[in-house]
Protein backbone atom coordinates (compact mmCIF):
# COMPACT_ATOMS: atom_id res chain seq x y z
CA UNK A 1 0.00 0.00 0.00
CA UNK A 2 1.09 3.67 -0.57
CA UNK A 3 1.45 5.42 2.46
CA UNK A 4 3.06 8.69 1.94
CA UNK A 5 3.77 10.70 -1.19
CA UNK A 6 5.96 13.98 -1.08
CA UNK A 7 6.58 16.84 -3.89
CA UNK A 8 9.51 19.37 -3.94
CA UNK A 9 8.97 21.97 -6.43
CA UNK A 10 7.14 19.89 -9.27
CA UNK A 11 5.51 21.98 -11.80
CA UNK A 12 3.06 24.60 -9.92
CA UNK A 13 3.32 22.27 -6.22
CA UNK A 14 6.37 24.07 -4.11
CA UNK A 15 5.87 21.41 -1.16
CA UNK A 16 3.18 18.97 -0.83
CA UNK A 17 3.01 16.19 1.55
CA UNK A 18 0.19 13.58 1.44
CA UNK A 19 -0.61 10.55 4.20
CA UNK A 20 -3.21 8.02 2.07
CA UNK A 21 -4.98 5.21 3.48
CA UNK A 22 -6.35 2.12 2.34
CA UNK A 23 -9.50 1.82 0.55
CA UNK A 24 -10.55 4.54 -2.45
CA UNK A 25 -9.77 7.91 -1.90
CA UNK A 26 -10.17 10.74 -4.65
CA UNK A 27 -8.98 13.63 -6.13
CA UNK A 28 -10.84 16.57 -6.82
CA UNK A 29 -10.35 20.39 -7.93
CA UNK A 30 -11.12 23.19 -10.13
CA UNK A 31 -9.78 22.54 -13.72
CA UNK A 32 -6.52 24.02 -13.42
CA UNK A 33 -5.95 23.75 -10.03
CA UNK A 34 -2.96 21.32 -10.62
CA UNK A 35 -4.85 17.86 -9.76
CA UNK A 36 -3.10 15.78 -12.50
CA UNK A 37 0.35 16.78 -10.99
CA UNK A 38 0.06 14.08 -7.98
CA UNK A 39 -0.27 11.41 -11.07
CA UNK A 40 2.25 12.89 -12.87
CA UNK A 41 4.36 12.69 -9.86
CA UNK A 42 3.73 9.07 -9.71
CA UNK A 43 4.32 8.37 -13.05
CA UNK A 44 8.20 10.13 -12.24
CA UNK A 45 8.22 7.46 -9.53
CA UNK A 46 7.52 4.50 -11.67
CA UNK A 47 10.09 5.28 -14.57
CA UNK A 48 8.38 8.05 -16.40
CA UNK A 49 9.95 10.73 -18.67
CA UNK A 50 11.33 13.44 -17.32
CA UNK A 51 12.00 16.89 -18.40
CA UNK A 52 12.88 20.54 -17.41
CA UNK A 53 9.66 21.47 -17.67
CA UNK A 54 8.49 19.44 -14.44
CA UNK A 55 10.65 21.27 -12.20
CA UNK A 56 9.08 24.33 -10.56
CA UNK A 57 9.74 27.57 -12.04
CA UNK A 58 13.03 29.27 -10.57
CA UNK A 59 13.61 25.83 -8.64
CA UNK A 60 17.08 24.05 -9.24
CA UNK A 61 15.66 20.34 -9.31
CA UNK A 62 12.00 18.70 -8.53
CA UNK A 63 11.58 16.15 -6.17
CA UNK A 64 9.42 13.49 -6.04
CA UNK A 65 9.14 10.34 -3.05
CA UNK A 66 6.73 8.09 -2.33
CA UNK A 67 6.63 5.37 0.84
CA UNK A 68 4.50 1.89 0.08
CA UNK A 69 4.26 -0.76 2.76
CA UNK A 70 5.44 -4.28 0.94
CA UNK A 71 4.86 -6.62 3.63
CA UNK A 72 1.99 -7.79 1.98
CA UNK A 73 3.27 -7.88 -1.47
CA UNK A 74 5.77 -11.10 -1.74
CA UNK A 75 6.75 -9.96 -5.53
CA UNK A 76 7.78 -6.64 -4.58
CA UNK A 77 9.67 -7.71 -1.57
CA UNK A 78 11.24 -10.67 -3.39
CA UNK A 79 12.74 -8.21 -5.85
CA UNK A 80 14.38 -5.80 -3.34
CA UNK A 81 16.22 -8.72 -1.74
CA UNK A 82 17.24 -9.89 -5.03
CA UNK A 83 18.99 -6.65 -5.66
CA UNK A 84 20.16 -5.68 -2.39
CA UNK A 85 17.90 -3.36 -1.70
CA UNK A 86 15.60 -4.38 1.21
CA UNK A 87 14.36 -2.62 4.18
CA UNK A 88 12.22 -4.82 6.69
CA UNK A 89 9.03 -4.53 4.43
CA UNK A 90 9.32 -0.78 3.92
CA UNK A 91 9.93 0.59 0.47
CA UNK A 92 11.13 4.17 -0.45
CA UNK A 93 11.21 5.26 -4.47
CA UNK A 94 12.66 8.91 -5.29
CA UNK A 95 13.11 10.61 -7.78
CA UNK A 96 15.33 13.70 -8.58
CA UNK A 97 14.70 16.00 -11.82
CA UNK A 98 17.32 18.42 -12.41
CA UNK A 99 16.26 22.00 -14.13
CA UNK A 100 18.72 21.07 -17.03
CA UNK A 101 16.43 17.91 -17.59
CA UNK A 102 18.78 15.04 -15.82
CA UNK A 103 17.91 12.87 -13.02
CA UNK A 104 18.35 10.12 -10.89
CA UNK A 105 16.50 7.81 -9.40
CA UNK A 106 16.89 6.63 -5.55
CA UNK A 107 15.66 2.60 -3.75
CA UNK A 108 15.62 2.95 -0.13
CA UNK A 109 18.28 5.56 -0.18
CA UNK A 110 20.29 3.92 -2.53
CA UNK A 111 21.16 4.96 -6.04
CA UNK A 112 19.02 2.97 -8.54
CA UNK A 113 18.39 2.78 -12.08
CA UNK A 114 15.66 3.71 -14.21
CA UNK A 115 15.18 0.08 -15.18
CA UNK A 116 15.62 -1.03 -11.48
CA UNK A 117 12.61 1.97 -10.85
CA UNK A 118 10.30 0.69 -13.74
CA UNK A 119 10.87 -2.82 -12.52
CA UNK A 120 9.99 -2.30 -8.95
CA UNK A 121 7.14 0.12 -9.54
CA UNK A 122 5.23 -2.35 -12.05
CA UNK A 123 4.87 -5.09 -8.92
CA UNK A 124 3.24 -1.61 -6.51
CA UNK A 125 1.44 0.49 -8.86
CA UNK A 126 -0.58 0.70 -11.97
CA UNK A 127 -1.83 4.03 -13.68
CA UNK A 128 -4.77 4.35 -16.24
CA UNK A 129 -4.87 7.77 -17.93
CA UNK A 130 -7.82 9.41 -19.26
CA UNK A 131 -6.34 9.03 -22.93
CA UNK A 132 -6.01 5.13 -22.38
CA UNK A 133 -9.56 5.26 -24.17
CA UNK A 134 -7.91 5.58 -27.37
CA UNK A 135 -5.65 2.61 -26.71
CA UNK A 136 -8.61 0.57 -26.15
CA UNK A 137 -9.59 0.71 -29.98
CA UNK A 138 -5.95 -0.72 -30.91
CA UNK A 139 -6.10 -4.40 -31.59
CA UNK A 140 -2.35 -5.19 -30.31
CA UNK A 141 -3.87 -3.35 -27.04
CA UNK A 142 -7.23 -5.80 -27.06
CA UNK A 143 -4.70 -8.90 -27.30
CA UNK A 144 -2.78 -7.68 -24.49
CA UNK A 145 -5.82 -7.01 -22.14
CA UNK A 146 -6.99 -10.88 -22.67
CA UNK A 147 -3.76 -12.13 -22.49
CA UNK A 148 -3.64 -9.86 -19.25
CA UNK A 149 -7.07 -11.25 -18.31
CA UNK A 150 -6.11 -15.27 -18.82
CA UNK A 151 -2.49 -14.82 -17.12
CA UNK A 152 -0.74 -16.09 -20.68
CA UNK A 153 2.67 -14.48 -19.69
CA UNK A 154 4.76 -18.24 -19.83
CA UNK A 155 2.97 -18.95 -22.88
CA UNK A 156 2.96 -16.01 -24.81
CA UNK A 157 7.10 -16.03 -23.95
CA UNK A 158 7.65 -19.32 -24.96
CA UNK A 159 5.59 -18.56 -28.49
CA UNK A 160 7.67 -15.46 -28.93
CA UNK A 161 11.00 -17.23 -28.18
CA UNK A 162 10.00 -20.01 -30.33
CA UNK A 163 9.09 -17.24 -33.31
CA UNK A 164 11.93 -15.31 -32.87
CA UNK A 165 14.39 -18.31 -33.31
CA UNK A 166 12.67 -19.46 -36.39
CA UNK A 167 13.46 -15.68 -37.81
CA UNK A 168 17.58 -15.53 -36.73
CA UNK A 169 17.22 -19.72 -38.46
CA UNK A 170 15.60 -17.80 -41.80
CA UNK A 171 17.91 -15.35 -42.19
CA UNK A 172 20.71 -17.52 -41.40
CA UNK A 173 19.31 -19.62 -44.43
CA UNK A 174 18.95 -16.55 -46.45
CA UNK A 175 22.20 -15.30 -46.17
CA UNK A 176 23.99 -18.86 -46.68
CA UNK A 177 21.61 -19.01 -50.06
CA UNK A 178 22.78 -16.05 -51.19
CA UNK A 179 26.27 -16.93 -50.09
CA UNK A 180 25.52 -20.50 -52.32
CA UNK A 181 24.63 -18.45 -55.33
CA UNK A 182 28.24 -17.02 -56.02
CA UNK A 183 29.47 -20.20 -54.32
CA UNK A 184 31.72 -21.43 -57.18
CA UNK A 185 33.17 -18.18 -58.08
CA UNK A 186 33.85 -17.62 -54.41
CA UNK A 187 35.49 -21.24 -54.13
CA UNK A 188 37.83 -20.60 -57.27
CA UNK A 189 39.42 -17.75 -55.49
CA UNK A 190 39.39 -18.64 -52.35
CA UNK A 191 41.22 -21.94 -53.51
CA UNK A 192 44.23 -19.32 -55.34
CA UNK A 193 44.51 -17.76 -52.38
CA UNK A 194 45.17 -20.49 -50.20
CA UNK A 195 47.59 -21.84 -53.27
CA UNK A 196 49.71 -18.97 -52.72
CA UNK A 197 49.92 -19.29 -49.53
CA UNK A 198 50.99 -22.72 -49.13
CA UNK A 199 54.00 -21.95 -51.50
CA UNK A 200 55.33 -20.21 -49.04
CA UNK A 201 56.09 -21.38 -45.18
CA UNK A 202 53.93 -19.32 -43.39
CA UNK A 203 54.23 -20.44 -39.88
CA UNK A 204 55.15 -17.85 -37.55
CA UNK A 205 58.45 -19.57 -36.30
CA UNK A 206 59.47 -20.44 -39.56
CA UNK A 207 59.36 -16.84 -40.53
CA UNK A 208 61.59 -15.86 -37.53
CA UNK A 209 63.94 -18.55 -38.22
CA UNK A 210 64.36 -17.54 -42.03
CA UNK A 211 64.83 -13.66 -40.75
CA UNK A 212 67.30 -14.58 -38.06
CA UNK A 213 69.02 -16.58 -41.16
CA UNK A 214 69.09 -13.78 -43.13
CA UNK A 215 70.76 -11.24 -40.79
CA UNK A 216 73.57 -13.96 -40.36
CA UNK A 217 73.86 -14.37 -43.92
CA UNK A 218 73.79 -10.89 -44.98
CA UNK A 219 76.40 -9.74 -41.99
CA UNK A 220 78.50 -13.14 -42.54
CA UNK A 221 81.78 -10.99 -43.15
CA UNK A 222 81.32 -8.80 -40.17
CA UNK A 223 80.06 -11.60 -37.85
CA UNK A 224 83.38 -13.43 -39.09
CA UNK A 225 85.82 -10.30 -38.31
CA UNK A 226 83.83 -9.50 -35.35
CA UNK A 227 84.43 -12.75 -34.02
CA UNK A 228 88.18 -13.15 -34.36
CA UNK A 229 88.97 -9.44 -32.60
CA UNK A 230 86.69 -11.26 -29.65
CA UNK A 231 88.84 -14.18 -29.25
CA UNK A 232 92.51 -12.20 -29.63
CA UNK A 233 90.82 -10.18 -27.11
CA UNK A 234 89.83 -12.85 -24.49
CA UNK A 235 92.86 -15.12 -25.29
CA UNK A 236 96.33 -14.19 -27.03
CA UNK A 237 99.16 -15.55 -25.54
CA UNK A 238 101.67 -13.03 -26.78
CA UNK A 239 99.96 -10.04 -25.71
CA UNK A 240 97.93 -9.00 -22.17
CA UNK A 241 94.57 -11.09 -22.79
CA UNK A 242 91.92 -10.91 -20.53
CA UNK A 243 92.07 -14.88 -19.93
CA UNK A 244 96.15 -14.34 -18.87
CA UNK A 245 95.17 -11.23 -16.67
CA UNK A 246 92.14 -13.54 -15.27
CA UNK A 247 94.48 -16.23 -14.58
CA UNK A 248 97.21 -14.02 -12.88
CA UNK A 249 94.74 -12.95 -10.77
CA UNK A 250 93.27 -16.20 -9.43
CA UNK A 251 97.21 -17.13 -8.68
CA UNK A 252 97.59 -14.05 -6.47
CA UNK A 253 94.25 -14.18 -4.94
CA UNK A 254 94.34 -17.84 -3.72
CA UNK A 255 97.84 -16.61 -2.48
CA UNK A 256 96.56 -14.61 0.05
CA UNK A 257 93.73 -16.50 0.72
CA UNK A 258 95.97 -18.70 2.75
CA UNK A 259 96.95 -15.41 4.79
CA UNK A 260 93.06 -14.32 5.29
CA UNK A 261 90.48 -17.10 4.80
CA UNK A 262 87.74 -14.07 4.16
CA UNK A 263 88.92 -13.85 0.38
CA UNK A 264 88.95 -17.70 -0.09
CA UNK A 265 84.91 -16.79 -1.11
CA UNK A 266 86.35 -14.68 -4.24
CA UNK A 267 89.00 -16.71 -4.97
CA UNK A 268 86.40 -19.23 -5.85
CA UNK A 269 84.43 -16.66 -7.78
CA UNK A 270 87.73 -15.96 -9.68
CA UNK A 271 87.94 -19.81 -10.52
CA UNK A 272 84.50 -20.34 -12.00
CA UNK A 273 84.71 -16.74 -14.00
CA UNK A 274 87.75 -18.68 -15.66
CA UNK A 275 86.02 -21.73 -16.24
CA UNK A 276 82.76 -19.25 -17.66
CA UNK A 277 85.58 -17.35 -20.01
CA UNK A 278 86.42 -21.02 -21.06
CA UNK A 279 83.29 -21.65 -21.82
CA UNK A 280 82.35 -18.25 -23.97
CA UNK A 281 85.56 -18.72 -25.92
CA UNK A 282 84.37 -22.23 -27.26
CA UNK A 283 80.73 -20.93 -28.14
CA UNK A 284 82.53 -18.08 -29.89
CA UNK A 285 85.19 -20.79 -32.00
CA UNK A 286 81.86 -22.75 -32.78
CA UNK A 287 79.82 -19.88 -34.20
CA UNK A 288 83.06 -18.57 -36.39
CA UNK A 289 83.18 -22.09 -37.56
CA UNK A 290 79.73 -22.12 -38.51
CA UNK A 291 79.63 -19.25 -40.05
CA UNK A 292 79.68 -19.53 -43.88
CA UNK A 293 80.21 -16.68 -46.91
CA UNK A 294 77.36 -18.21 -49.12
CA UNK A 295 76.02 -15.60 -51.59
CA UNK A 296 73.50 -18.63 -53.01
CA UNK A 297 72.12 -19.16 -49.26
CA UNK A 298 71.25 -15.55 -49.12
CA UNK A 299 69.79 -14.78 -52.42
CA UNK A 300 67.12 -17.70 -51.87
CA UNK A 301 66.26 -16.59 -47.89
CA UNK A 302 65.76 -12.53 -49.61
CA UNK A 303 64.03 -14.35 -52.68
CA UNK A 304 61.87 -16.23 -49.56
CA UNK A 305 61.45 -12.88 -47.73
CA UNK A 306 60.53 -11.44 -50.64
CA UNK A 307 57.29 -13.73 -51.35
CA UNK A 308 56.06 -13.12 -47.76
CA UNK A 309 56.33 -9.62 -47.85
CA UNK A 310 54.35 -9.59 -50.95
CA UNK A 311 51.80 -12.34 -49.71
CA UNK A 312 51.74 -9.89 -46.36
CA UNK A 313 50.95 -6.58 -48.69
CA UNK A 314 48.55 -8.55 -50.54
CA UNK A 315 46.25 -9.59 -47.00
CA UNK A 316 47.28 -6.22 -45.67
CA UNK A 317 48.42 -8.04 -42.18
CA UNK A 318 52.05 -8.39 -40.78
CA UNK A 319 54.48 -11.51 -42.08
CA UNK A 320 53.47 -13.02 -38.69
CA UNK A 321 49.67 -13.20 -39.57
CA UNK A 322 50.06 -14.97 -43.00
CA UNK A 323 48.92 -18.20 -41.21
CA UNK A 324 45.56 -16.79 -39.63
CA UNK A 325 44.87 -15.91 -43.26
CA UNK A 326 45.59 -18.93 -44.43
CA UNK A 327 43.31 -20.73 -41.33
CA UNK A 328 40.72 -17.79 -42.21
CA UNK A 329 40.74 -18.55 -45.80
CA UNK A 330 40.78 -22.20 -45.04
CA UNK A 331 37.32 -21.75 -43.02
CA UNK A 332 35.67 -19.65 -45.39
CA UNK A 333 36.38 -22.38 -48.28
CA UNK A 334 35.20 -25.04 -46.06
CA UNK A 335 32.01 -23.54 -45.53
CA UNK A 336 31.45 -22.23 -49.32
CA UNK A 337 31.82 -25.87 -49.83
CA UNK A 338 30.00 -27.16 -47.42
CA UNK A 339 26.92 -24.38 -47.99
CA UNK A 340 24.57 -27.05 -49.30
CA UNK A 341 25.04 -29.66 -46.15
CA UNK A 342 24.36 -26.57 -43.70
CA UNK A 343 21.37 -25.21 -45.44
CA UNK A 344 19.62 -28.89 -45.53
CA UNK A 345 20.46 -28.77 -41.59
CA UNK A 346 19.42 -25.32 -41.26
CA UNK A 347 15.79 -26.21 -43.21
CA UNK A 348 15.58 -29.34 -40.77
CA UNK A 349 15.98 -26.97 -37.71
CA UNK A 350 13.65 -24.05 -38.56
CA UNK A 351 11.11 -27.17 -39.77
CA UNK A 352 11.33 -28.13 -36.02
CA UNK A 353 11.25 -24.60 -34.54
CA UNK A 354 7.89 -24.15 -36.87
CA UNK A 355 6.64 -27.63 -35.47
CA UNK A 356 7.60 -26.11 -31.92
CA UNK A 357 5.88 -22.82 -32.31
CA UNK A 358 3.08 -23.97 -33.65
CA UNK A 359 2.40 -26.67 -30.97
CA UNK A 360 2.73 -23.94 -28.33
CA UNK A 361 1.02 -20.74 -30.65
CA UNK A 362 -2.09 -23.88 -30.46
CA UNK A 363 -1.71 -24.22 -26.13
CA UNK A 364 -2.21 -20.05 -26.16
CA UNK A 365 -4.73 -19.88 -28.29
CA UNK A 366 -6.84 -22.60 -26.42
CA UNK A 367 -6.34 -20.11 -23.50
CA UNK A 368 -7.64 -17.59 -25.24
CA UNK A 369 -10.50 -18.84 -26.48
CA UNK A 370 -11.42 -20.08 -23.09
CA UNK A 371 -10.59 -16.44 -22.08
CA UNK A 372 -12.15 -14.67 -24.60
CA UNK A 373 -15.61 -16.34 -23.68
CA UNK A 374 -15.16 -15.59 -19.72
CA UNK A 375 -13.89 -11.64 -20.34
CA UNK A 376 -16.89 -11.58 -22.59
CA UNK A 377 -19.47 -12.55 -19.77
CA UNK A 378 -17.75 -10.48 -17.35
CA UNK A 379 -17.71 -7.29 -18.83
CA UNK A 380 -21.01 -7.85 -20.24
CA UNK A 381 -22.19 -8.18 -16.52
CA UNK A 382 -20.39 -5.20 -15.93
CA UNK A 383 -21.85 -3.12 -18.59
CA UNK A 384 -25.36 -3.71 -17.33
CA UNK A 385 -24.26 -2.24 -13.88
CA UNK A 386 -22.84 0.85 -15.59
CA UNK A 387 -25.99 1.56 -17.49
CA UNK A 388 -25.38 -0.27 -20.72
CA UNK A 389 -28.89 -2.72 -20.48
CA UNK A 390 -28.76 -5.08 -23.08
CA UNK A 391 -25.47 -4.51 -24.03
CA UNK A 392 -23.23 -7.10 -25.18
CA UNK A 393 -18.99 -7.78 -25.22
CA UNK A 394 -17.82 -10.38 -27.27
CA UNK A 395 -14.23 -10.97 -28.06
CA UNK A 396 -13.29 -12.53 -31.89
CA UNK A 397 -10.35 -14.21 -32.11
CA UNK A 398 -9.44 -14.58 -36.40
CA UNK A 399 -6.90 -16.90 -37.31
CA UNK A 400 -3.59 -15.45 -38.66
CA UNK A 401 -2.11 -17.46 -41.33
CA UNK A 402 2.12 -17.31 -42.47
CA UNK A 403 5.45 -17.10 -40.62
CA UNK A 404 5.24 -17.77 -36.86
CA UNK A 405 4.73 -14.53 -35.10
CA UNK A 406 5.56 -13.38 -31.60
CA UNK A 407 1.87 -12.73 -30.46
CA UNK A 408 0.60 -16.19 -31.65
CA UNK A 409 -1.49 -17.53 -34.22
CA UNK A 410 -4.72 -15.29 -34.20
CA UNK A 411 -5.65 -11.80 -33.49
CA UNK A 412 -8.75 -10.68 -31.43
CA UNK A 413 -11.21 -8.23 -31.86
CA UNK A 414 -13.59 -6.64 -29.39
CA UNK A 415 -17.24 -6.41 -30.46
CA UNK A 416 -19.75 -4.51 -28.43
CA UNK A 417 -23.11 -4.19 -28.88
CA UNK A 418 -24.86 -0.82 -27.00
CA UNK A 419 -28.36 -1.76 -26.91
CA UNK A 420 -30.48 -4.68 -27.09
CA UNK A 421 -30.97 -6.77 -30.37
CA UNK A 422 -28.18 -4.86 -31.84
CA UNK A 423 -25.78 -7.30 -33.13
CA UNK A 424 -21.72 -7.08 -31.79
CA UNK A 425 -19.71 -5.19 -34.26
CA UNK A 426 -15.93 -3.88 -33.69
CA UNK A 427 -15.54 -1.69 -30.55
CA UNK A 428 -13.43 0.82 -32.50
CA UNK A 429 -16.80 1.46 -34.76
CA UNK A 430 -19.49 1.96 -32.85
CA UNK A 431 -18.66 3.36 -28.85
CA UNK A 432 -19.76 6.75 -28.44
CA UNK A 433 -17.26 8.85 -26.20
CA UNK A 434 -19.44 7.91 -22.98
CA UNK A 435 -19.78 4.13 -23.76
CA UNK A 436 -15.90 3.68 -24.31
CA UNK A 437 -15.37 5.96 -21.15
CA UNK A 438 -17.41 2.73 -19.20
CA UNK A 439 -16.85 -0.07 -21.40
CA UNK A 440 -12.88 0.71 -20.97
CA UNK A 441 -14.04 0.66 -17.00
CA UNK A 442 -15.57 -2.35 -17.35
CA UNK A 443 -13.00 -4.23 -18.81
CA UNK A 444 -10.09 -2.72 -16.40
CA UNK A 445 -12.28 -3.79 -13.40
CA UNK A 446 -12.60 -7.09 -15.68
CA UNK A 447 -8.80 -6.95 -16.16
CA UNK A 448 -7.08 -5.48 -13.07
CA UNK A 449 -9.03 -8.42 -10.66
CA UNK A 450 -6.89 -10.78 -11.21
CA UNK A 451 -3.89 -8.89 -10.93
CA UNK A 452 -2.08 -8.23 -7.39
CA UNK A 453 -0.88 -4.98 -8.02
CA UNK A 454 -1.58 -3.11 -4.47
CA UNK A 455 -2.39 0.26 -5.95
CA UNK A 456 -4.31 1.74 -8.77
CA UNK A 457 -4.34 5.06 -9.60
CA UNK A 458 -7.35 6.29 -12.00
CA UNK A 459 -7.08 9.58 -14.10
CA UNK A 460 -10.26 11.22 -14.79
CA UNK A 461 -11.36 7.60 -16.37
CA UNK A 462 -14.71 8.83 -15.58
CA UNK A 463 -14.76 11.35 -18.46
CA UNK A 464 -17.67 11.70 -21.33
CA UNK A 465 -20.38 10.05 -18.37
CA UNK A 466 -22.76 11.76 -15.35
CA UNK A 467 -25.65 11.25 -14.11
CA UNK A 468 -26.74 8.01 -12.71
CA UNK A 469 -23.79 6.47 -14.91
CA UNK A 470 -21.30 8.61 -12.53
CA UNK A 471 -22.70 6.94 -9.12
CA UNK A 472 -22.50 3.54 -10.64
CA UNK A 473 -19.24 4.34 -11.72
CA UNK A 474 -18.43 5.33 -8.34
CA UNK A 475 -20.30 2.53 -6.86
CA UNK A 476 -17.58 -0.11 -8.90
CA UNK A 477 -14.37 1.74 -8.22
CA UNK A 478 -15.32 1.68 -4.46
CA UNK A 479 -15.89 -1.71 -4.68
CA UNK A 480 -12.54 -2.49 -5.89
CA UNK A 481 -10.97 -0.37 -3.23
CA UNK A 482 -12.18 -2.51 -0.87
CA UNK A 483 -9.52 -5.05 -2.59
CA UNK A 484 -6.79 -2.61 -3.56
CA UNK A 485 -6.06 0.58 -3.06
CA UNK A 486 -7.55 3.21 -4.83
CA UNK A 487 -6.58 6.57 -6.21
CA UNK A 488 -9.03 8.59 -8.69
CA UNK A 489 -8.37 11.89 -10.11
CA UNK A 490 -12.42 12.86 -10.63
CA UNK A 491 -14.37 15.74 -11.41
CA UNK A 492 -17.74 13.65 -10.30
CA UNK A 493 -19.59 14.54 -7.69
CA UNK A 494 -20.92 11.19 -7.89
CA UNK A 495 -17.71 8.96 -7.68
CA UNK A 496 -16.46 11.44 -5.19
CA UNK A 497 -19.33 10.62 -2.57
CA UNK A 498 -18.23 7.11 -3.13
CA UNK A 499 -14.93 7.64 -1.64
CA UNK A 500 -13.41 6.43 1.81
CA UNK A 501 -11.34 9.30 1.74
CA UNK A 502 -11.45 12.67 -0.01
CA UNK A 503 -8.35 15.39 -1.05
CA UNK A 504 -8.50 18.53 -2.47
CA UNK A 505 -6.40 20.32 -4.90
CA UNK A 506 -6.47 24.18 -4.49
CA UNK A 507 -4.36 27.02 -6.02
CA UNK A 508 -3.56 30.08 -4.67
CA UNK A 509 -1.04 32.80 -4.83
CA UNK A 510 2.00 33.09 -2.69
CA UNK A 511 3.89 36.33 -3.17
CA UNK A 512 2.99 36.87 -6.86
CA UNK A 513 3.27 33.08 -7.84
CA UNK A 514 0.95 30.26 -7.89
CA UNK A 515 1.04 27.34 -6.04
CA UNK A 516 -1.30 24.68 -5.81
CA UNK A 517 -1.70 22.86 -1.78
CA UNK A 518 -3.54 19.44 -1.43
CA UNK A 519 -5.50 18.97 1.87
CA UNK A 520 -7.61 16.09 3.04
CA UNK A 521 -10.57 17.08 4.25
CA UNK A 522 -13.06 16.29 7.35
CA UNK A 523 -16.64 15.84 6.50
CA UNK A 524 -17.60 19.36 6.58
CA UNK A 525 -15.02 20.98 3.80
CA UNK A 526 -16.09 17.36 2.00
CA UNK A 527 -19.62 18.09 2.08
CA UNK A 528 -18.58 21.90 0.83
CA UNK A 529 -16.54 20.46 -2.13
CA UNK A 530 -19.09 18.11 -3.10
CA UNK A 531 -21.61 20.55 -3.00
CA UNK A 532 -19.20 22.95 -5.09
CA UNK A 533 -19.04 20.06 -7.44
CA UNK A 534 -22.56 19.82 -8.17
CA UNK A 535 -23.79 23.42 -7.69
CA UNK A 536 -20.90 25.80 -9.70
CA UNK A 537 -19.65 28.76 -8.30
CA UNK A 538 -22.42 29.57 -6.10
CA UNK A 539 -23.01 27.22 -2.92
CA UNK A 540 -26.42 28.13 -1.42
CA UNK A 541 -27.72 25.49 1.16
CA UNK A 542 -29.96 23.84 -1.12
CA UNK A 543 -26.38 22.47 -2.99
CA UNK A 544 -25.32 21.56 0.83
CA UNK A 545 -27.96 19.71 1.55
CA UNK A 546 -27.98 17.80 -1.85
CA UNK A 547 -23.81 17.07 -1.27
CA UNK A 548 -24.85 16.10 2.23
CA UNK A 549 -27.65 13.74 0.66
CA UNK A 550 -25.83 12.27 -1.46
CA UNK A 551 -22.67 11.51 0.83
CA UNK A 552 -25.26 9.89 3.11
CA UNK A 553 -26.43 7.37 0.17
CA UNK A 554 -23.29 6.91 -1.39
CA UNK A 555 -21.01 6.89 1.31
CA UNK A 556 -20.90 7.24 5.13
CA UNK A 557 -23.15 9.31 7.37
CA UNK A 558 -21.25 13.06 7.46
Amino acid sequence: MLSNLSLRDLAVASRVDLSLAPGMSVITGETGAGKSILVDALSLLAGGRADSGVVRQGAERGEASAEWDTSAVPAATAWLKEHELDDEGQCLLRRVVRADGGSRAFINGRPASLQQLRELAGLLIEIHGQHEHQALLERSHQLDLLDQYSKNEPEREAVATLARRWREIRAREEALRAAHAVGADEIALLEAQIAGLDQADTEPARIEALEQEHRRLSHAGELLEGLGRLEAMLEDDEGASARRALALAAQECARLASYDGELGEASALLENAQVQLDEALSILRRRREAVDLDPERLAQAESELGRLHALARKHRVPMSELAAVRAALATRLDEAASAGTRLEALDRERIAVESAWREAAATLRGRREQAALALGEEVSTLMHRLGMGGGRFEVRIEPIDGEPQASGSEQVEFLVSANAGMAPRPLRKVASGGELARISLAIKVATIALDDTPTLVFDEVDSGIGGAIAEIVGRTLHALGARRQVLCVTHLAQVAACADHHYRVEKQVREGRSESQVSALADGPRIEELARMQGGVEITPATLAAAADLRERLGTKP
